[in-house]
């Protein structure tokens, strides 16, 4: 199965609370939980996001577009990146997302991925 592990953290606390010497120290438990889980195959994709200030939030409501500076939900906590593993179920999901050096300084949700059947004829 598939699983999408998101990873929260307050901004203040990551980017502005932390020295420069643990940040890289962060940046490098990163690297090697990002090498761990590449060499046992759990690994699918994951990346750091920009902080929260540089999203957009879009609504359509009664056929018109608005956007929106910045995330949908006022939160101390905001999306930081994620991972998107390969884990037998949701108990070896838990396992290798709780290595996930983010866990020490906000929290990991892991959600299983749906998949739905395409459509007929490959859309």
């Amino acid at each position: 199965m598939k699983y999408l592990c998101l990873i929260y953290t307050e901004e203040a606390t990551f980017r502005q609370a932390m020295s420069t010497a643990d940040e890289a120290a962060m940046m490098a438990e990163y690297g090697a939980f990002s090498g761990s889980i590449q060499k046992s195959g759990h690994f699918l994709a994951g990346h750091r996001l920009e902080p929260s200030a540089a999203a957009v939030t879009i609504r359509i409501r009664d056929g018109k577009t608005s956007t929106t500076d910045g995330p949908f939900a006022e939160t101390k906590e905001a999306l930081g990146g994620f991972y998107m593993i390969d884990a037998r179920d949701l108990n070896e999901a838990i396992q290798v997302a709780s290595r996930i050096p983010g866990a020490k300084v906000g929290s990991i949700e892991v959600r299983p991925i749906a998949f739905t059947t395409p459509p007929a004829g490959g859309g």
